[in-house]
Order: structure tokens, then sequence, then C-alpha cells
């Protein structure tokens, strides 16, 4: 996959074949949040059925000064990729990605997925100092990443936090939050929506927001409502306003349990999600890889037939 990733006419190819077999309304980048990784010299695999996996966890000092920085050249097959997207796409807006710096360092600490996380919890409880280097290093590859997407074409772009439902609140505000704030903050300048998405994070959802998120992506555990409401801000008057788009959240397990539940499903996340100054309608996390296309084909026609009630 990283090197399907690295070859611009694949990417791009790869990028654009759901928006000719679906005709959803943006593509995504295809690409990994390990790629910038690679491209700075880690080593690192992604395993079929295991996913990302370092040669070398980055668990001392002397490891992590090892490791290079993202240098903006070894992003052009990125960037050609992307203008190439771009370029076939036409209207068709295109979304960039990368990973966010806790869910990045967590694969770099752990050396690959984990569950409980247990040497990333050691080592903020041991050195915490070092954690935070380690996430300041991921988040400065991330931004420039990210960074050489946007400014290769793409429309907005999206942080994702894949393992940040793991923390508590008060661990994420002190260890997570303030390096995917870094990275919002260096991207402050590109004219572009920043959204931000994390699996499990009802309870940080606010807090993840207000890193410099624009738009939020929540997860299927949380219901639209709950997330405008939690979000909202509360006028001079008193009154709950509602102000940050929200993207989701259809719960992809019901892409497997028939075409009557998934439609009543998705037009009940529809309807949630009017209480939203807008709404993206999105899976509350990636496709399923048994999921049928024809599924998700027919669901996008469906949302496409959708009808906004006249206030």
């Amino acid at each position: 996959m990283l090197d399907s990733c690295l070859m611009p006419e694949l990417a791009a190819e790869i990028t654009l074949q759901p928006v000719r077999r679906h005709k959803v309304d943006a593509a995504i980048f295809f690409s990994d949040i390990v790629v910038p990784l690679k491209l700075a010299g880690v080593d690192v695999t992604i395993k079929p059925g295991v996913g990302p996996v370092m040669g070398n966890p980055v668990r001392s000092r002397a490891a992590l000064e090892q490791l290079q920085e993202l240098h903006p050249d070894a992003l052009e097959p990125i960037i050609k990729a992307v203008q190439l997207t771009v370029a076939e796409l036409g209207t068709t807006p295109l979304i960039g990605f990368g990973g966010a710096p806790f869910t990045l360092a967590s694969y770099l600490i752990e050396g690959g997925p984990s569950k409980d996380l247990p040497a990333c919890r050691s080592m903020m409880v041991n050195d915490p100092a070092l954690f935070h280097d380690i996430l300041a290093y991921c988040g400065r590859i991330t931004s420039t990443f990210i960074r050489a997407q946007v400014e290769a074409g793409a429309s907005a772009l999206q942080l994702f936090d894949s393992w940040a439902g793991r923390l508590g609140l008060d661990d994420y505000l002190a260890y997570a939050a303030p390096h995917s704030r870094s990275v919002f903050s260096s991207l402050e300048d590109l004219p572009v929506a920043r959204v931000h998405f994390g699996v499990h994070t009802k309870r940080l959802l606010k807090a993840m927001y207000e890193t410099g998120a624009t738009v939020m992506g929540v997860d299927f555990e949380t219901t639209l409502h709950e997330a405008n409401d939690m979000l909202a801000v509360t006028d001079a008057a008193g009154h709950k306003v509602s102000h940050v788009p929200l993207q989701g959240n259809i719960n992809p397990d019901y892409l497997h349990l028939g075409w009557d539940a998934l439609a009543d499903h998705a037009l009940a996340v529809m309807k949630d999600g009017l209480v939203a100054p807008a709404h993206v309608v999105n899976l509350g996390h990636g496709v399923p890889p048994s999921t049928d296309p024809d599924v998700i084909t027919r669901l996008v026609e469906f949302v496409h037939e959708f009808e906004v009630p006249a206030e």
C-alpha cells in the first residue's frame, strides 16, 4: 500500500475511482497517515490485517534524535498525485488529510497498532518531556504533509486522531491537544476548511474542536444532535447558537444489515443533521472491507435524493 501511495499516477487513479463509481461529492486523497514518516526516512511498513508497523519503535531520547525532519523535496510524489487528481476532478473538490500528532506518535512509540497503548502511557508518566517532543516531531511532519496537499490543489484538509478516544479528557488536554493545536495553527493561512475527526471521542469533542478545527467529524457513537449541542455557544441573550458544521455519522455496521435498515438509519442521520448550520453526510468510521460496493452507490443516491425541508 505504501508503494501505491508514492506512485503519483496510481495514487491519483485510486483516489478517483470512488468518485467515478459512486458519484460522491468529494474525493479523499488516497494515502496513509504514516506516509510522512516513511518520506522522512522512518522504517515503516503496512502489514495486511495488522496496520502500520515500525522497524524500530521510538522510546528514548537517542531514538528520537535519530529521526529526520520531512524535507519538502521528499513530497514530490504527493504533490504530483494531488495535481493529477485535481486536474481530473474538475469542479469536484479533493480533501487532503494527515494524522494528528497523538495518533501518529502512538504508532512510533508502540511500534504498531495497540489497543491499550502501554508504552505511550508509561512514557506520559515517566518521561513526559520526551513524549511531548515525539508528538511535536509528528506534528511538524504532518503539517508539512498536509500543507503540500493543499498547496497542490486540495480544497479542504482533515486531521485524523484515530486513537484520541483512548484518552480521558484530562490526558487529552495535557498531551494531545497542544500538538493538534500546533498543527492547525501552522495551517491557518490556508484558505480551506479544517476538519477534525476521531472515534470514541464524544467526551473530547469540544476540546478537539477548540484545537483549531472549523468542521467537526462525528463518529457513529455520538448523535449529531448531541454533537451540535456540545459545540453550541451561548449568545448575549442566553440562547444556545449552533455554529459548527458537522460531518458524519452513519454507522458502518448498517452497510451489512439490508437496505431497509440502512435507509431508515441514513434518513434519521440526515434529519438529525438539520440541527447543525451545515452537515456533510459521511460514515461515522471507515468502510468495512467486506462491504458490497453497490450498497455504497445506492446509499449515495439515497442521500442525493434527500430534500431539506423548507423553513
